[in-house]
């Protein structure tokens, strides 16, 4: 049993270094969708939820979006009280002739927060295309013309912008953001580029009006946790594609403790999962620091498996190195990788053991088809 364990963790890392080394190798700079048609006018429909550390950069990022076509902004949010209102104001006075629309709105649809808040502000829509952006998303120049660039193919039924993590409220927002950087988006860049998988990214897409309303709108998914993978299911069962561009958009990171990091990364991996049980399940592979350790611990620590150690340890650095130079951007100091990693594995081994999920304060059991069920709010 014991040379069983051995020789199965030896593979798991040997693989794992593979897939590594070739997701390194996948990462560089999404170079810019080819132009196509004449100019279309943009709604971009941004759910607000609070003052989150950098909301005001990112409705600046926003603002400074051209558009030859026109462009609409619409804001929502449930409470008239929210404080994101105040910050949403002070930066609508430094661009006056922004075309905003605002949606104060208390009416609950389903139990999916950020579906429920973009159902009541479809109805502001005045564009044939529409962009979703999430409150904590910072917009790069040139993000809608890309997104705009890419519907323009008719075959082309929904677009999302490849991001990475930034930390906006200290070390352990910064640690957060390390694994959407270096740990998930690798993993989607080599999915998309193998045609392995066809992600529908949340922080930021794009969909035409017509073909939202083809799908049944946002009232169809308005109970899901992974809405972002039933959108583009239900495009792709249309016959359209799902496309992912660039320039790479910023996901802001705003816990502010362990416990926040935790909760907020169990979501996202019990979504995974309950999108895909047995990918979940292989993705073991992609955990390669940690299986290299647990390999080198069952070797005794050889000359051979320290090796193997130090070649994991390397191939993480490497693609760390290949994203922060294609994004121009570094989520956290380098020597903070090992301890993300191991964090990251963590995670990855309780989702197999929890129903229930935390999101903004509210808690929900995840149904096996995907569904949320409110347990109780904090």
């Amino acid at each position: 049993m014991g040379l069983f364990i051995e020789i199965l963790l030896l593979m798991l890392a040997g693989l794992g270094l593979a897939y590594t080394l070739a997701a390194a190798m996948l990462v560089r700079a999404p170079p810019p969708p080819r132009a196509g048609g004449g100019p279309v006018g943009i709604s971009v429909l941004k759910p607000l939820h609070g003052a989150e550390p950098a909301l005001a950069e990112n409705l600046r990022t926003l603002f400074a979006q051209t558009c030859a076509g026109g462009l609409q902004f619409v804001f929502g949010t449930r409470d008239a009280d929210d404080p994101a209102l105040g910050i949403l104001a002070d930066v609508r006075r430094e661009f006056p002739d922004a075309d905003v629309a605002l949606v104060v709105d208390p009416a609950r649809h389903g139990a999916n927060n950020k579906l429920s808040n973009l159902l009541n502000m479809a109805g502001r829509v005045r564009h044939p295309l529409v962009v979703v952006s999430d409150s904590d998303v910072a917009t790069p120049p040139g993000t809608l013309d890309a997104l705009a660039a890419t519907l323009a193919d008719p075959a082309v039924g929904i677009v999302s912008c490849l991001h990475l993590g930034r930390g906006d409220n200290g070390g352990w927002s910064r640690l957060a953001a390390m694994d959407i950087s270096y740990r998930f988006m690798p993993s989607v860049i080599l999915g998309q580029r193998a045609g392995l998988a066809h992600p529908v990214l949340g922080p930021m897409m794009a969909l035409r009006a017509d073909t939202l309303e083809r799908i049944g709108g946002f009232d169809r998914f308005r109970d899901v946790l992974a809405d972002d993978f039933e959108l583009g299911r239900a495009v792709r069962a249309l016959g359209l594609r799902v496309a992912l561009t660039g320039p790479f958009v910023l996901h802001g990171c705003s816990e502010g403790s362990l416990a926040a990091l935790v909760r907020h990364e169990l979501r996202w991996s019990r979504t995974i999962f309950t999108i895909d049980r047995p990918g979940f399940a292989g993705s073991l592979i992609t955990h390669v620091l940690p299986n290299a350790l647990l390999a080198a611990t069952a070797m005794g620590w050889s000359v051979p498996a320290a090796a193997l150690v130090v070649a994991a340890l390397a191939a993480r650095y490497l693609v760390k190195w290949r994203i922060d130079r294609a994004a121009g951007f570094r989520a956290a100091p380098a020597w903070w990788l090992p301890a993300r990693d191991l964090l990251s594995f963590a995670v990855f081994l309780a989702t197999f053991f929890t129903r229930r999920v935390d999101w903004r304060g509210s808690r929900f059991r995840v149904t096996r088809d995907g569904r949320l069920i409110p347990t109780r709010s904090r």
